[in-house]
C-alpha cells in the first residue's frame, strides 16, 4: 500500500513582537505535512528559513513537487528518497517528521526508539529568548521571564550596544545563565573583546559572532566562552568547517532538513569533540517534538517556541520552571 501525502500552511499569531536583529514578526506560517498509510497518520512541521528566502508557500510547492514521486512508497523507504529529492530546509524538516511519525506508528512504537535512544526522553532545560530591544526593555524582559522560573536566558544582540543590553538583562535577571546570539554582528568589531567583556556579564556562550563566510575571523581569537555556529552550520556538510573555526555547532530541524540529518549532526558533532545545542524557529509543538529528541544529551537547549506564540496546539508542551517537558 503506498502513501496519501498532503500539506498545508498554517498561520500562529506571536505573543506580542519577536525581535532579531533582522526585523521584527507578529506571527509564523509554519508548513504541517500529514503522511497516511490507510491506516495510520504521521504529522510534521516546519519553519520557512526567512534568511535563505524560503516562504512557507515556496516550501509547500517543494513538498507538493516530490508527493508522487513518493507515493508508492513505505514509510522508511519515502524518508530515506526524501533525503536525496529535497535539500535541508523547512520543507524536508516537515516531510522527514511527518514520515518518522508515520514509521513509529505503523511499527507500534515511539519516534525516540526508532532513533536510537536507549530511554524515553527526558525534561530538559529550555532557554527562554530575549527579544533585541533598548536595555530597560531586555532588562524588564529578563526580570518576568526569571519570574516565571526561566533560569536560562538567550538574548538576542546586534553588534551595537551589546555590553549595555547584557548588563541590563543581568541586572533584570542576577541569578540566570545566560547565552547570547550575535546573529553575525561581531564581524568588524575586536570579538575577543567583546567576548570577554560578555564573559564578565556571566554568558557562557556566543553564537554566530561573525557572518556567513567570514568565519576564518574567529582564528587566533582567545576567549573565555565558546563560539557555536548557527547560520554557518546548516547541515553535516558544514560540519567540517566549523570543526575548523568553532567551539560547537546550534542544530536546528528547520535548517539540516529534518531529524534524521539531526541526528547525524549530534553524533558527528560529538564525535568531533564539539559541543552541540538543539535550537528552533518560532514554531508550535508539533515542530518541537522531533527536535526534543535531537536535544537529549545537547549542552544547550533553545526550544522555546511554542511559548513565543500566543497559543500552541492542544496538548502541546508543557513549560515549568525553566524546564520542557513532554
Amino acid at each position: 500500500m503506498g502513501l496519501t501525502i498532503t500539506a498545508i500552511v498554517e498561520r500562529w499569531p506571536v505573543a506580542g513582537q519577536f525581535i532579531i536583529a533582522r526585523g521584527a514578526k507578529t506571527y509564523v506560517d509554519v508548513l504541517v505535512v500529514a503522511a497516511s498509510d490507510g491506516a495510520h497518520v504521521g504529522m510534521g512541521e516546519g519553519t520557512a528559513i526567512y534568511y535563505h528566502n524560503e516562504s512557507a508557500e515556496s516550501c509547500l510547492a517543494q513538498v507538493e513537487g516530490v508527493i508522487d514521486q513518493l507515493a508508492p512508497l513505505t514509510a522508511q523507504a519515502a524518508r530515506e528518497a526524501t533525503q536525496i529529492a529535497l535539500p535541508p530546509g523547512a520543507a524536508r524538516n516537515a516531510l522527514d517528521c511527518a514520515l518518522w511519525d508515520l514509521e513509529a506508528k505503523a511499527a507500534g512504537k515511539e519516534v525516540w526508539q526508532l532513533a536510537g535512544l536507549s530511554v524515553a526522553p527526558q525534561p530538559l532545560q529550555t532557554a527562554f529568548t530575549i527579544s533585541l530591544g533598548e536595555p530597560a526593555t531586555m532588562e524588564a524582559d529578563a526580570a518576568k521571564a526569571a519570574a516565571r522560573g526561566f533560569d536560562l536566558l538567550k538574548l538576542k544582540l546586534t553588534g551595537e550596544g551589546d555590553r549595555e543590553r547584557v548588563a541590563a538583562v543581568r541586572k533584570g535577571a542576577p541569578d540566570a545563565r545566560m547565552i547570547v546570539d550575535a546573529n553575525e554582528s561581531w564581524g568588524k568589531l575586536d570579538i575577543a573583546a567583546e567576548a570577554a567583556a560578555l564573559a564578565a556579564l556571566g554568558v557562557e556562550m556566543i553564537e554566530q559572532p561573525v557572518p556567513v563566510g567570514q568565519d576564518a575571523l574567529l582564528d587566533g581569537v582567545v576567549s573565555p566562552v565558546p563560539f557555536l555556529a548557527d547560520e554557518s552550520c546548516q547541515s553535516l556538510a558544514d560540519i567540517d568547517l566549523c570543526a575548523r573555526h568553532y567551539d560547537g555547532i546550534n542544530i536546528k530541524l528547520d535548517k539540516s532538513g529534518g531529524l534524521t540529518e539531526a541526528l547525524a549532526m549530534a553524533r558527528e558533532a560529538k564525535a568531533r569533540g564539539l559541543k552541540v545545542m538543539v535550537g528552533c524557529m518560532l514554531s508550535t509543538s508539533l515542530g518541537i517534538a522531533p527536535a526534543f529528541l535531537a536535544a537529549q544529551g545537547a549542552d544547550w537547549v533553545d526550544l522555546d517556541g511554542p511559548i513565543l506564540l500566543a497559543k500552541d496546539r492542544e496538548d502541546g508542551f508543557g513549560f515549568e520552571g525553566g524546564m520542557i517537558f513532554p
